[in-house]
């Protein structure tokens, strides 16, 4: 009986081999642009079978790819046993003291959902299917960012399983370095199997999304860029330029604000001064719901994205922005940061001092669209005013840590590697070593 077979009696949790029904879906990456040649998938019960799986992996000298559902691969899975650890799926809530403990497992949306019973909320994204766990262990960039800071410094604690198949509990108490690289490292270091993060309270929450026909972009760029000029910490704002097949192209502003809706149409009001949008969908929400104001895709689908930190939206950079269409892309979007992003934080990548960040999305439908599709975001971004960093999450397969972190924090990330798993037991999407 070969080493893959054996993984039948090692776990728990299901196992699929090549040849197995399923084992092409389960292999599958979110981005399904994205090639991921596993040698095994296996679908853990829970984290004594994550440390029973990761014990025979190292005993057998293979690697293990973690992913809850398979957002941010990369391609470098190649030959591993791929780790769904999608049925980690606790929530606890802790309301008085705004403390949440989740699996591994539990996407984004359900977080918000547990938490607003309470009048809480994490710290989510975009998107609500993405894993609490892979935002917080890639930095996270958060609707809230702007009042609260990474998602990773929310983070008080880690449960994880070591390289040698030990279960452990890590804070910044019992080991600083391992607490500090997985609160935005990514997850090069142990497999995280839950995590306990601060809450903040929610009270009060409006938002959503105005659209209009693209002909008026410089006019709502212009409103963007006075808005986010002097927005409280508590005002997100992001501008998107729309480009969806069979429709004219649109622009968007996207918006949260924590507080009140009298004061969030005061602050949105150049908003209001422009042309007749197409639609109008602010209103007081829930934070359960903020995963509808962009409305992304909840099934896997391919993509070709790459993103920028902006040094600023300046005249020219905003004339650069609208010069031409964005065709072939699907979009190019513009998140305001600043706020708490900017204060110090204890964590990998540090302060997030670029006052934007630029996202540009398309698909690449066929090798031809692919090239246009790389070509029309190369000439965005190098025409505008970036900083040469990366937000770790935003990371796209052909690019690595070292995108990511300054020279300090790669060497001390790398340092943390050799000394936690130096038998490279974790293949992460991005690994330290490059």
């Amino acid at each position: 009986m070969n080493v893959m077979n054996t993984l039948r009696s090692a776990v728990r949790g299901r196992v699929l081999l090549p040849g197995d029904a399923g084992f092409d879906t389960a292999r599958r990456p979110w981005n399904l642009a994205v090639e991921q040649p596993v040698s095994a998938v296996v679908e853990a019960a829970d984290a004594g079978d994550v440390a029973a799986l990761v014990r025979h992996a190292r005993s057998a000298g293979l690697g293990v790819a973690v992913q809850p559902n398979g957002h941010g691969a990369s391609g470098r899975a190649a030959g591993t046993i791929l780790l769904r650890t999608g049925r980690l799926d606790t929530v606890e809530i802790d309301a008085a003291a705004r403390r949440a403990r989740v699996g591994a497992g539990v996407p984004s949306g359900r977080l918000q959902a547990a938490a607003a019973a309470y009048g809480l909320t994490g710290l989510p994204g975009s998107s609500p299917v993405v894993s609490v766990a892979g935002v917080a262990l890639g930095g996270g960039l958060s609707w809230f960012g702007r009042a609260h800071g990474w998602v990773a410094d929310a983070v008080t604690a880690f449960d994880v399983v070591d390289a040698e198949g030990r279960e452990r509990h890590v804070t910044a108490g019992s080991d600083p370095d391992l607490f500090w690289a997985l609160r935005g490292g990514g997850g090069d270091f142990a497999v995280v199997t839950a995590l306990e993060l601060a809450l903040h309270p929610a009270p009060r929450l409006f938002g959503g999304r105005v659209l209009w026909q693209a002909e008026h972009a410089p006019a709502v760029m212009d409103a963007f860029r006075l808005i986010t000029a002097a927005a409280p910490e508590e005002l997100t704002v992001w501008l998107d330029l729309l480009h969806f097949p069979g429709a004219d192209p649109m622009v968007a502003v996207d918006a949260t604000y924590l507080g009140g809706e009298d004061a969030a149409r005061d602050l949105l009001a150049p908003l209001d001064r422009l042309a007749r949008p197409i639609s109008d969908s602010r209103r007081v929400m829930a934070v359960s719901e903020l995963g509808g104001i962009t409305a992304e895709p909840t099934d896997p689908s391919p993509g070709l994205s790459r993103a920028e930190l902006l040094t600023g939206l300046d005249d020219a950079a905003a004339k650069t922005l609208l010069a031409d269409p964005i065709a072939p892309l699907l979009s190019v979007q513009v998140r305001h940061l600043g706020g708490a992003f900017a204060r110090p934080s204890d964590t990998p990548h540090g302060p997030l001092t670029e006052p934007y960040a630029l996202y540009l999305f398309g698909i690449p439908a066929d090798p031809r669209t692919a090239e246009a599709v790389a070509a029309r975001q190369r000439e965005l971004a190098e025409s505008l005013p970036v900083s040469g960093r990366k937000p770790f999450t935003f990371l796209s397969p052909a690019e690595t840590a070292a995108d990511v972190f300054g020279p300090a924090a790669l060497a001390r990330l790398r340092a943390v590697k050799q000394r936690h798993d130096p038998h490279n037991v974790f293949r992460s999407n991005f690994p330290v070593g490059g």
